[in-house]
């Protein structure tokens, strides 16, 4: 098991490591620099020469890669394009509103998930299952904007329950975002629960007619019993790395609904980012979301082969 858990861990350092290189060749070949952003219609002669001397831009790149990484693995990100504020400081304002963010959506979105898609793979077929499978069809086809849009116009504009956009600053104390985060919730919780809801369905049909399942009901052993004991352990496994994928998309993913609601979020960085031809920010960004999913992916991976004898078994054969 040991042994399993650090080659896993090697290729995730691995991919880490390659995906920062994509990324800082990426920046590297955009037009620009972080001089020239930072400068505008100064970027030009002697003052821009200076600016690249000073940060370092004119060295070549094989260089400034390893340094760069060698100080992202210090934890320190550099510093942003106007060379005042550290990026490490403005990303630690922003990550805990994306955790608060990803935190509710996933305990309203989550537990209701797994709760539908069971109930639509025991009533397979039945009106249950084919209401519950149609909105998630609905949920999961129409654009995130559409239907924040959509609840904008009802919840704010229509009724006037709950505000249309977050106008709560960054740095402002958890408790200030409510109720202007109930909006962004409901539809993050739609989309991520119409794509577990689809898992934990197929994966509860799929074990409800397996051999095991069929020999219990043979054996007399009761329905319920047989499903929350043997059944529901084994569908709801699946679903594991559906909800990491989830986190990972929340915690930096989600641009069009911070957008939409003008949520201060890290999505909502990366775009303020790229506006300002901010390069060391959106650099940053990149790489931290990069590794959020190699890690989350790699968390659910373990999970599962511990919760699953099986898949322990034929990873120590091979």
């Amino acid at each position: 098991m040991l042994r399993m858990f650090i080659r896993r861990l090697f290729l995730g350092l691995i991919t880490v490591a390659l995906v920062s290189l994509i990324i800082f060749a990426g920046v590297e070949f955009l037009p620009g620099d972080a001089c020239t952003a930072f400068l505008e219609r100064e970027a030009q002669g002697k003052i821009l020469e200076n600016c690249r001397e000073e940060l370092g831009l004119n060295r070549p790149a094989a260089e400034r890669y390893l340094e760069w990484a060698a100080n992202a693995l210090q934890g320190n990100l550099g510093m942003s394009a106007n060379g005042e504020d550290s990026i490490g400081s403005l990303v630690g304002a922003r990550l805990g509103n994306s955790l608060l963010l990803a935190a509710c959506a996933l305990l309203t979105g989550v537990p209701l998930a797994i709760v539908l898609g069971v109930i639509a793979g025991l009533w397979r077929d039945r009106p249950a299952d084919l209401i519950v499978s149609t909105a998630a069809i609905f949920a999961m086809t129409i654009p995130e904007f559409v239907s924040a849009t959509v609840l904008i116009l009802l919840f704010s504009v229509w009724l006037g329950w709950l505000p249309g956009i977050v106008l709560t600053s960054a740095d402002a104390p958890v408790a200030e975002f409510f109720p202007e985060i109930i909006l962004p919730v409901i539809v993050l919780s739609m989309v991520m629960t119409a794509h577990i809801l689809r898992m934990v369905r197929s994966s509860v049909i799929e074990v409800m007619n397996g051999d095991y399942i069929q020999m219990a009901t043979l054996k007399g052993v009761p329905y319920w019993q047989m499903v929350f004991r043997h059944a529901l352990p084994n569908a709801l496994l699946p679903a594991i790395n559906v909800v990491a994928l989830t986190i990972a998309w929340l915690l930096g993913g989600v641009v069009v609904i911070e957008v939409v609601f003008n949520y201060p979020g890290l999505g909502r960085m990366m775009i303020d980012a790229i506006s300002d031809r901010d390069l060391p920010v959106v650099q940053a960004l990149a790489l931290i979301v990069a590794t959020v999913y190699v890690f989350v992916n790699l968390t659910a991976d373990m999970l599962t082969m511990i919760a699953n004898p099986r898949l322990r078994t034929l990873y120590t054969r091979k």
